[in-house]
Formats: C-alpha cells, structure tokens, sequence
C-alpha cells in the first residue's frame, strides 16, 4: 500500500505526546516496561528520557520530533508490515521514521528480546 501526501502529511501533524500514551498502554498491557519503552525510542532516536518529556510537553509533531532525532544507522534494518505498510517501500521519511517507531513498539509488545528489537543480535 502507497502512501498519500494527505495521509503523510497527518502523519507528520500528528503529536508525540498524544501517541504516547498508546504506546505504554500497549507495551504494559504484555508485560513490558517503560523503561524498556524508553530505551527502544532512545536506539531508535538518540532522545534521553528528560528530551522525551520535553517533546511531550511542548506538543511536538512527528516532523519535529524526527526532524530534531539523531536516527540510529541501523533504523534501516526495521523491515516489515505495520499499519497496513511495508515500511521499507514507505518514501516520505518522516512517514518511515514513525512506522519504524511503530514496527519497534509492536515487537516490543509481542515479546521479542530486546537484542533483536534494537537490531544487535544475529
């Protein structure tokens, strides 16, 4: 499935702050832990938990969010479907960088050993 410029720019206006909370809810809900949350965004964006909370109090979009994010050089490694999308096939790279923020939370959420999740194992 393609992406629309009307569906990647609702992406990028989207809110950290208000996809946040969905994110804990999901991984607690399966028995993960903030802080196991916390270090999956800190791989993924460079952000220490004191940035994240700066970023949820101040409303920041998805496009400032990634657009302040140092970007993990391995983040090209999250493959696979989410929401619908392959997210390797996704060209807007705001769009891409919250699927890979998606794709991390969710297997995270299903169990998988944090050595896989941050792309360090084999």
């Amino acid at each position: 499935m393609k992406t629309t410029p009307e569906h990647d720019q609702r992406v990028a206006k989207l809110t950290f702050a208000s996809v946040y909370p969905h994110y804990v809810t999901k991984i607690i809900k399966k028995g993960r832990t903030v802080e196991e949350l916390h270090e999956v965004i800190t791989w993924l964006t460079g952000f220490d938990k004191k940035k994240m909370e700066e970023l949820i109090a101040e409303k920041a979009t998805f496009e400032t969010f990634f657009n302040l994010a140092e970007l993990n050089p391995n983040a090209e490694q999250i493959k696979g479907v989410i929401c619908g999308y392959r997210i390797e096939k996704i060209e807007n790279p705001i769009t891409r960088q919250v699927r890979y923020l998606d794709k991390l939370v969710d297997e995270l959420a299903k169990g998988k050993k944090m050595e896989k999740i941050l792309r360090t194992g084999n």
